[in-house]
């Protein structure tokens, strides 16, 4: 597992470092996805989750969810167009989730790509991901996770 600046990546999952977003295959042809651990920490203590609804489309580049925070309302942003197949009703309840636990029950969507083999050519693999999150983590003056 990647640690950058106390930020844990998990070397299974692909990457989104522009977004903070994971994507990890779930064995039936869709892909879940969350915020990252730089994410959570950037954004801090999350407040709300609004995804959009099982059945809607999701455009490559726009909103599959919305989160808040104490200091930050913004889209979890898709790389790939597809479907919502599911949405994280926990997360929902208690959208803290996501800080405590980012890359399990804190996941946002799970998502049925139009073209997975397509979007997932341009996310990076966790064991290759760590440089790419130091020059984006320093691009944007973060420190890291505590």
């Amino acid at each position: 597992m990647a640690n950058v600046r106390g930020c844990n990546l998990p070397d299974e999952l692909l990457y989104d470092v522009d977004n903070h977003i994971w994507y990890q295959e779930t064995g039936d042809g869709n892909i879940r996805l969350g915020m990252t651990a730089v994410a959570t920490a950037m954004a801090g203590q999350l407040v709300a989750y609004t995804p959009k609804k099982a059945g809607r489309s999701v455009e490559a580049g726009k909103s599959c969810a919305t989160v808040e925070s104490g200091k930050w309302v913004g889209p979890a942003k898709s790389a790939f167009s597809g479907t919502v197949v599911s949405v994280n009703d926990a997360l929902a309840e208690k959208p803290a989730l996501a800080n405590e636990d980012p890359y399990g029950a804190g996941w946002l969507v799970v998502l049925k790509p139009a073209d997975w083999s397509a979007a997932r050519a341009t996310l990076t693999p966790g064991a290759e991901v760590a440089a790419k999150y130091e020059a984006k983590m320093a691009a944007d003056n973060f420190a890291g996770c505590a």
